[in-house]
């Protein structure tokens, strides 16, 4: 993962485009561009967060039930990037054949998309990180994928037990791995954290410009 520089201005989104479903990266768009995937496990507030972020609240198809997206869908923003949204893992209520069968969907995308440039994996920040969030985040490590942390739902504490319960989040992490990943805090009802994920976007879009010039 390239270096990121600091970006002048946050992004704006200006076109936010469905360019397509897939199941294995042979079905993906043939207009080739960055790739900034969004995943994370069942009712974390995943399409409400891109939504929010596009400000497009029909963007991506939501829903209280777990499990409704089952294939990768690529949305084209600004015709510059793509902004990737990936079917959750850990679905206790899914089947065990339907549950290899999305994990097989979710492993072709991350493992061998050579234009993902970041994968941000969506945690509830409501609660510690689980088993599940956490053995994820080691087989990213272990691959070598690059990752930022999104802790969403930031609106349902006040502001000093919102950073108490972030610290103590990011604290787990660091038992894992030295130096802590990315991170930011979501909600998708206030708006909080939409600037900072755009910003880092940007600023990762600008370093690979940078590196290509």
């Amino acid at each position: 993962m390239p270096t990121v520089i600091e970006s002048l201005n946050i992004m704006k989104i200006t076109e936010a485009l469905f360019s397509g479903s897939s199941t294995r990266i042979s079905e993906k768009p043939k207009q080739k561009f960055p790739e900034f995937a969004f995943i994370g496990r069942s009712n974390v507030g995943k399409s409400s967060l891109i939504n929010m972020l596009c400000r497009n609240k029909k963007l991506a198809m939501t829903s209280s039930k777990p499990g409704k997206t089952r294939l990768v869908n690529h949305f084209l923003i600004n015709r510059e990037w793509y902004l990737v949204d990936l079917p959750g893992y850990g679905y206790a209520k899914m089947s065990g054949t339907a549950k290899q069968k999305l994990e097989q969907v979710i492993r072709n995308y991350i493992n061998l998309s050579q234009e993902m440039v970041m994968l941000f994996v969506l945690i509830d920040c409501r609660h510690d990180i689980g088993k599940v969030d956490m053995d994820f985040l080691i087989e990213l490590g272990q691959s070598q994928i690059p990752f930022a942390i999104i802790f969403t739902k930031g609106d349902k504490f006040g502001p000093v037990a919102l950073q108490q319960q972030i610290e103590k989040m990011k604290n787990q992490i660091l038992e894992l791995w030295e130096e802590l990943p990315p991170t930011f805090v979501s909600s998708s009802e206030s708006g909080m954290g939409r600037e900072e994920i755009l910003d880092y976007i940007g600023s990762v879009l600008e370093t690979l410009k940078d590196e290509q010039n």
